[in-house]
């Protein structure tokens, strides 16, 4: 019967414990063992709490008990109940409370209260062929679960940098045994020289604030049966401004110094890191005097405008909650260009087409002149020639010493027309027959000084 009722399998909130595990555990031994899966066990208030208790033993017994006492600190153990074999005696305070199904000697509670919180001891004794006895404790706390807690920052409105100081209290409508974690941006924060708890941990103190306190706070809340983390919260803390800087969507910038093309139109933006964000101010500098020309985050400087090719500007940023404030200087040099690039201005043709256009005009005025060098030269001489009288080739025959090179200079033909007189002439050289017009004596005057272009065919007299 012992073994049978070791042998029972049972259920519970902390699990299910059979025999063999137990017997592989604890080992097969001589007498009474008696064991529990955990000797603290967490239940919730309003719930049920099963308290799961194994034994086992290696003789033949005629009666088995088990009884379940319960005490509270500094007092005597209270009965709850016990059974004899599968009879169960209750105590009448109790009948209704707690349940047992011997010969399983496993516990129900229900349902838990505060006053149920305490130590609850289970003895099993085995009758045989002699008596064994063996008893087990199990400590039972009692907990609400945790609702989501709600972080409240003071002050509402935000604290100033280096001045104010700021406190975050986390608050919780329900639960017991509460275990206060503060997070920020997801990571555990711990004391520092600015930062402080209070002895719960449920009040964080930061003085003062300084930019590096922003992030994403909230508040972890958990006890031994459940935890709950708040909304993500963001202290307002006004800093700046930090790293005011001038940048251009034109121009090179070279340090501080800005050069600009003439005729150019340039944007400059000043920025700065500040909460809440800053109001800008823009300085000019000219002949030694400062004044405001403009105000907001951005200034368009147009080069065609300014008198001087050097001007000095400056850039204030002013954070008007936290009082302070800083400026950067720079300055802007206006280049000059060619008057072509002034000219074009607005109409200027794109590179592509400049090149396509020159290099069409030197072809055809290339091949322009290849003709007009091939044509031209040819008719002019030949149509002086045609008017041009026997007298004055004759003349060039016989003064033709070269006594002025300038007048010689030019392009010479080889001419030839027949004698009119028939006297015969002598060539100033032979001609090949194979270059003169058959079957005609020809005699020829040759007038040659520069150049020499092969005979053409004869001018009819």
């Amino acid at each position: 019967m012992g073994q049978d009722a070791f042998m029972e399998p049972f259920s519970s909130t902390v699990g299910v414990f059979r025999c063999k595990l137990y017997l592989l555990l604890l080992g097969f031994c001589s007498g009474l063992k008696v064991a529990v899966p955990s000797h603290t066990i967490h239940g919730i208030r309003g719930q049920a709490l099963y308290l799961p208790v194994h034994y086992g033993f290696h003789t033949r017994a005629s009666d088995i008990q088990i009884i379940w006492l319960f005490e509270r600190p500094h007092t005597m153990p209270k009965y709850l109940l016990g059974s004899v074999n599968k009879s169960v005696v209750p105590d009448l305070e109790y009948q209704h409370k707690f349940t047992m199904m011997p010969p399983n000697a496993s516990l129900l509670i229900n349902p838990l209260q505060f006053t149920d919180e305490g130590n609850y001891i289970v003895k099993v004794n085995i009758q045989g062929n002699g008596t064994f006895s063996a008893s087990q404790k199990i400590q039972v706390t009692v907990d609400d679960l945790v609702t989501k807690p709600v972080v409240q920052t003071q002050p509402t409105s935000g604290a100033v940098e280096y001045v104010g100081n700021i406190t975050l209290t986390c608050l919780v409508e329900r639960g017991t045994r509460l275990v206060y974690q503060w997070l920020k941006d997801g990571r555990p924060v711990h004391t520092s020289s600015t930062n402080s708890f209070s002895p719960q941990n449920n009040t964080f103190h930061i003085a003062p604030v300084t930019k590096e306190d922003i992030g994403n706070y909230s508040c972890l809340v958990k006890n031994s049966i459940s935890e709950m983390e708040s909304d993500i919260i963001v202290p307002t803390i006004y800093y700046g401004p930090y790293g005011l800087q001038v940048n251009s969507d034109k121009g090179l910038k070279v340090g501080e110094v800005f050069t600009v093309d003439i005729g150019e139109a340039i944007l400059f933006d000043c920025s700065a890191d500040s909460y809440p964000p800053n109001t800008y101010s823009w300085i000019q500098r000219t002949d030694n005097t400062t004044y405001v020309i403009k105000h907001g985050p951005r200034l368009e400087v147009v080069s065609e405008n300014i008198a001087q090719k050097t001007t000095d500007y400056m850039c204030c940023a002013y954070n008007n909650v936290t009082g302070k404030r800083d400026e950067t200087h720079f300055t802007v040099i206006i280049t000059s260009v060619g008057l072509e690039k002034l000219a074009q201005k607005g109409k200027s043709l794109s590179p592509l087409a400049s090149i396509t256009g020159v290099s069409l005009f030197l072809i055809i005025s290339m091949c322009l002149l290849f003709l007009w060098k091939k044509y031209q030269p040819y008719k002019v001489i030949k149509q002086k020639l045609d008017r041009r009288p026997e007298t004055e080739y004759r003349k060039a025959q016989t003064f033709s010493g070269h006594e002025d090179a300038l007048d010689d200079f030019g392009i010479y033909e080889f001419v030839a027309f027949p004698d009119a007189s028939g006297v015969p002439r002598m060539p100033s050289r032979s001609v090949p027959a194979s270059d003169c017009v058959s079957g005609q004596d020809l005699h020829s005057t040759i007038y040659e000084v520069i150049h020499h272009i092969p005979a053409q065919q004869d001018y009819p007299e």
